[in-house]
């Protein structure tokens, strides 16, 4: 390796413009290694033409507006590369602070990047495609130049400094999840008094799912930490998770590790698993967003530790006590939490390897399964019968009368999801 001086300006010039991944590269047959604290590679950043946002990223609508976030604003946009739409994360101008320590906020997006890299094998995980910054500080970014590092985590971390003190923002492509399967959406209550909740053989489904993904990143040693139903999506049957830049990769072989682990389980419990089966936030009010930083997350569940299940007494009582100990810290690990529920699971049907249910529960589940998919296919034809009637009402031209029946149509149909079962 050879560090970089004004001698190495040309042939540096060449590899930084041809886009020459960092921190090492060859030129005319020597290593030519690129600190990230020399600052003759941003003289040189200077000088070399970067690329347009726009060159790489058509960026579109706001997808976040039903659940806005604390550290960043996220749009769909069309990635022009792989002609493939994401979801364009990038971080909140207001945390900006050029010339200063980068915040947390800002470091947040190295630390997401490299957490989701870690758990790329956990199809539950959203998928990172891209990580770079943008110059632009609109709150819609559209123009402007930027740097794309792909998947190279590492030298996105390792710049993460300089570009905060040039004031450009970390950016996260991700996979773009649908709004229409994202938990607080579905249940956010459209009206006063109004309580949606999931079912319960759809719940513990979820709940199962969840554990699997604890139990592998606190193998790798992290916790999720930010439990809430903004970043839950939910099809019916798979389970995807969103938004780790609040989660933390704890150091091996600290004694407190295992605190953090229970305190996953009961973030879980409190934050995720007890609204879904009772439509109520932790607090018993209505369900509503809950952006906050790190410290907001560690501390929005901490003086939770009794779940009131009054207004759901027909919920499975074994349940129940399952998400009760959760709350009170009482499950030392996500392999309890999983043998827990597969317990609680073999009393409503369920089969584990070796915990098995009756088979007349196993035959009831069966009819059960069947009755909810065909509410859920129920559901959408509700849905599609409704944007029919909506979009010949707003047909310019027709009469009257026929606007009149339309828009009744669509009154009714809207009144009939409004008490559907499934959210």
């Amino acid at each position: 390796m050879v560090g970089i001086d004004a001698s190495h300006h040309g042939a540096l010039m060449k590899l930084v413009c041809a886009k020459i991944p960092y921190p090492a590269a060859e030129c005319d047959g020597r290593v030519i290694h690129i600190s990230q604290t020399n600052s003759l590679i941003w003289d040189i950043f200077d000088e070399c033409p970067m690329p347009n946002l726009s060159d790489y990223y058509s960026v579109l609508q706001f997808n976040d507006t039903f659940a806005l976030g604390h550290y960043a604003r996220v749009m769909d946009a069309l990635d022009r590369r792989s002609n493939q739409t994401v979801a364009f994360k990038v971080l909140r101008a207001e945390h900006l602070a050029p010339g200063d320590e980068p915040r947390w906020e800002y470091r947040a997006f190295a630390n997401e990047a490299e957490l989701l890299t870690k758990l790329s094998d956990d199809p539950r995980i959203v998928r990172l495609y891209d990580c770079g910054y943008v110059s632009s500080t609109s709150e819609a970014p559209e123009e402007g130049e930027i740097h794309s590092f792909g998947h190279d985590i590492v030298a996105f971390g390792h710049e993460l400094f300089d570009f905060a003190e040039r004031g450009w923002r970390p950016y996260l492509a991700l996979e773009n999840l649908p709004r229409t399967e994202n938990l607080f959406y579905l249940m956010r209550p459209d009206r006063p008094g109004m309580r949606l909740r999931l079912p319960t053989e759809e719940g513990l489904a979820l709940a199962l799912q969840f554990g699997e993904t604890l139990r592998l990143a606190h193998r790798h040693g992290i916790v999720y930490m930010d439990h809430k139903l903004e970043h839950v999506y939910w099809d019916g049957a798979r389970l995807r998770v969103i938004d780790l830049n609040s989660s933390r990769q704890l150091e091996d072989g600290m004694r407190e590790n295992a605190q953090y682990f229970r305190m996953d389980i009961h973030n879980l419990c409190v934050g995720i698993l007890y609204p879904l089966f009772t439509g109520l936030s932790p607090q018993k009010s209505a369900l509503r967003p809950q952006p906050g930083s790190m410290t907001d997350v560690e501390n929005r569940y901490r003086d939770i530790t009794t779940l009131d299940f009054g207004v759901e007494p027909t919920l499975s009582e074994s349940l129940q006590a399952v998400l009760q100990r959760g709350a009170e810290m009482h499950i030392e690990s996500a392999d309890e939490f999983i043998v827990s529920l597969q317990q609680v699971g073999a009393g409503l049907g369920w089969d584990f390897p070796g915990v098995y249910t009756r088979p007349v529960n196993r035959e009831a589940r069966a009819q059960m399964k069947a009755g909810l998919s065909a509410l859920r296919r129920g559901h959408d034809a509700l849905k599609e019968a409704r944007d029919h009637f909506r979009e010949a009402a707003i047909q310019e031209g027709i009469d009257d009368d026929l606007e009149a029946e339309l828009r009744r149509l669509v009154k009714a149909v809207n009144d009939m999801l409004q008490g559907r079962v499934i959210p």
